[in-house]
């Protein structure tokens, strides 16, 4: 006999996963394909697998706890790291089980975000740029995460925000997590 739930979540349209203390207890295929690697392979280990470096992997833990303790899911956009190295971006969602301790278990989905549709095409340097102007890094502290002078962070600000024909930072971040005023989203 099927087991409805296990086949939608099998089958979903998006990579889904569940974790516990950001260890993988489960994924789906569309989850696994996304990131180059075979199920089996993700089950029991860590998220880090999954971003370039240590250091993003620390930084980016404490993003979204504030909604997720108030039972509110946490949506935004990152840069992720497949199997091959190669970067992808992500629309990511989480909700957690255990809003008292929000990573002790919770469910996210991915999706890959597609510049056609999605906006103006950026490049592997801005996309890095816009995921630490969403963790709130200044120029100067991008500019050493990124080993990049400020004046080249700022070009790169610069370009962002020519590109996606804002006034400034607070109206790019308000426009890619889909919170822009009267717009309703992109």
């Amino acid at each position: 006999m099927l087991d409805l739930d296990q086949l939608a979540f099998d089958h979903a349209p998006m990579g889904l996963a569940l974790t516990e203390d950001r260890i993988i207890r489960t994924c789906n295929e569309s989850f696994a394909e996304m990131f180059g690697y075979e199920k089996d392979a993700l089950i029991g280990q860590s998220f880090r697998q999954l971003y370039g470096t240590d250091q993003e992997f620390h930084q980016i833990r404490d993003i979204g706890l504030e909604p997720l303790r108030r039972s509110l899911p946490y949506t935004d956009e990152r840069l992720m790291r497949r199997a091959d190295g190669s970067r992808i971006w992500c629309r990511f969602r989480a909700r957690t089980l255990t809003p008292e301790t929000p990573l002790k278990r919770i469910v996210l989905s991915f999706a890959l975000i597609d510049n056609a549709s999605a906006g103006p095409k950026l490049t592997p340097r801005e996309r890095e740029v816009l995921l630490l102007l969403s963790q709130g890094q200044t120029s100067k502290e991008m500019a050493r995460s990124l080993g990049l002078s400020p004046r080249t962070v700022e070009d790169v600000r610069a370009r962002l925000l020519k590109k996606f024909q804002v006034k400034n930072v607070a109206v790019l971040l308000a426009r890619l997590s889909g919170h822009e005023a009267g717009k309703g989203g992109r």
